[in-house]
């Protein structure tokens, strides 16, 4: 089906027609310049930025255009020295209504099919927990991926494992003299994958710190690190062990989180170690990278340091290792050349921001990301704790991403308690936690992704102001006035001779808006403005159901009209929530 043409479309397709027919061809063809306006639907300020072109005033050019409009669907008038104020016609609107409610895209089109986008997210590393860290990129990364999708781009999502390094070293070396450490499936005291690598996690500190006070073993894991670079079998099938159950336990946490990753989108860093040498050999053939105390930099003319020093981008450390320089010009130049990508972001802390800076000019000057790709860094900030300190547990530690989530569930379930519902057994521990997860991933997604947030349960779980559970409810509210509709009634079709109530006006306008505000998160990599969006429509919604009764509307035609606009606005809540990648409920 061919796009819905949106009411600003329309308006403006008007308006250039009149200018069209008053200005000569070389002015006709300018922006009308049609924006939403407080007093009508729109504003057009085209009169005030062409009269003097066309030798006239903005009051006598406004007066010509609005006289062009009259007798069609965009009735204008004056105001000031020459604004026309436009509004559509009642049945426009209404036709608009019936053409995005029958359209299975609510009307979006697909501006950038063809559009091949890499998008590189969460990434955790082998052995170790996810925890709070990780939410941002997963649950910003996945909601990235959805928007582009749906908006016709081949996406290729990329969960960048840290699987390689020093820390493998240590680990291995120390599992392997304490056969007895209780990680394995075998072990009849762990119970599942979450639960070995939450062993894992706590036997790598510990072998951390041995290999900080045992010279001994600090070169016992040093030599554990050669021999898994260079293939020792033994080492690697210890390392493949830990690949293979930390890749389980990050499964299940994305299953739960309902996020897109799956172990087809793993893309660890050990799968570009084959690459690392000729890698650094390009740049020192090319001039890039030069050798600084040891160490292989590449230096930049605009990159300096507090006291004015250069600050280099190290691809190889003093001691012969790859730093992950290396490996994100692999990475970059892989997707590239074999993904074939147009465009690729990495949705990354903020913290990263030079990194990712020094990394993509490196491979322009190398030829590795050529003009034609575009590379972005998709920055975050840091999830807080009450009073906007760090988020930390009692103890100081990092906090586990599942009890996180735990704790969500549990304040969901709570704060369903405490309303009327007719929930019951399965269904209501279903709703529960899909409003637990919801409440996590809206609170994320409706800070603007630059920002740090605190992180509090029982706001994220208010069925008050711009929570996920509100939006939820909201969903599940429409749906619940069209499950009481009587039977054939939404099958009328829209009658567009009928009058437009105000807040009809204002829904119809706002629904309108839909495919707008996707665009705008496609291009500028903001969900934020998926969800202000969203709690804007409930809102509309609440004072239209207020304002114009639905199933005890006066008249057939009008509460046909009225359950049409109720399905659209919960088509659009659901596919903007899916969007989001938060559940919508039917019932809550």
């Amino acid at each position: 089906m061919t796009e819905v043409l949106a009411a600003k479309s329309l308006a403006e397709g008007l308006v250039s027609a009149a200018m069209g027919r008053v200005l000569p061809p070389s002015l006709s063809r300018r922006d009308p310049v049609v924006r939403a306006s407080e007093h009508a639907d729109f504003q057009s300020n085209v009169a005030l930025s062409l009269a003097g072109s066309a030798g006239t005033t903005p009051r006598a050019l406004a007066q010509s255009l609005r006289q062009e409009l009259d007798g069609g669907p965009l009735l204008a008038s004056l105001s000031g020295p020459g604004f026309l104020n436009l509004t559509l016609a009642d049945s426009a609107l209404w036709s608009l209504l019936a053409d995005r409610s029958a359209d299975p895209r609510l009307g979006v089109g697909r501006p950038l099919a063809g559009v091949r986008t890499v998008v590189d997210y969460s990434g955790p590393n082998i052995a170790k927990e996810m925890h709070v860290g990780h939410l941002r990129t997963t649950v910003i990364g996945d909601s990235l991926v959805r928007v582009l999708a749906f908006l016709g781009a081949d996406v290729v999502r990329q969960n960048h494992l840290g699987d390689w390094g020093t820390q493998f070293g240590m680990l291995i070396q120390y599992l392997d003299e304490h056969p007895e450490a209780p990680w394995r499936c075998s072990d009849p005291t762990v119970a599942d994958a979450g639960d070995q690598v939450s062993a894992l996690d706590g036997l790598y500190r510990v072998a951390r710190g041995a290999f900080t006070a045992d010279p001994g073993f600090a070169e016992r894991a040093r030599r554990r690190v050669v021999a898994l670079q260079a293939g020792d079998e033994a080492t690697l099938a210890v390392w493949r062990d830990l690949v293979a159950v930390s890749s389980e336990a990050f499964q299940l946490l994305y299953d739960r989180l309902g996020v897109q990753l799956t172990r087809a989108d793993e893309a660890a860093e050990s799968s570009y170690n084959p690459y690392l040498d000729e890698i650094t050999e390009a740049l020192v053939a090319a001039g890039i990278a030069v050798e600084s105390d040891g160490a292989l930099c590449v230096f930049f003319d605009d990159v300096t340091g507090p006291d004015g020093e250069p600050v280099p981008l190290i691809v190889r450390k003093d001691d012969g290792g790859f730093g992950y320089a290396a490996t994100d010009l692999a990475t970059l130049r892989h997707r590239v050349d074999t993904l074939k990508a147009d465009r690729i972001l990495y949705v990354v802390d903020a913290r990263q921001a030079l990194h990712f800076r020094m990394v993509f000019a490196t491979a322009r000057r190398a030829g590795w990301l050529p003009d034609r790709v575009e590379a972005v860094h998709v920055p975050f900030g840091t999830v807080m704790g009450p009073g906007g300190t760090p988020f930390k547990t009692r103890a100081g530690g990092t906090v586990r991403l599942s009890e996180l989530l735990d704790a969500a569930e549990d304040g969901a379930r709570a704060a369903l308690a405490e309303k009327s519902h007719d929930l019951t057994g399965a269904e209501l521990e279903r709703v529960a936690r899909a409003a637990g997860i919801g409440a996590v991933k809206y609170a994320d997604l409706s800070t603007s992704r630059a920002k740090n947030y605190v992180f509090d349960i029982d706001q994220m779980v208010s069925l008050q102001g711009n929570t996920g559970v509100y939006m939820q409810y909201a969903h599940a509210r429409v749906r619940a006035i069209l499950r009481k509709a009587p039977e054939g009634a939404l099958d009328r079709g829209v009658d567009t001779a009928l009058p437009l109530h105000p807040a009809e006006r204002a829904l119809i306008l706002l629904l309108d808006g839909f495919g707008a505000v996707v665009g705008e998160v496609g291009r500028e990599w903001e969900p934020h403005r998926l969800c202000g969006y969203l709690f804007a429509l409930a809102k509309a919604f609440t004072e239209f159901y207020g304002d114009c009764p639905v199933l005890k509307a006066p008249t057939e035609e009008l509460r046909s009209n009225r359950l049409v606009l109720c399905r659209l606005t919960g088509d659009t809540l659901a596919r903007g929530l899916d969007l989001l990648g938060v559940e919508a409920p039917e019932r809550i």
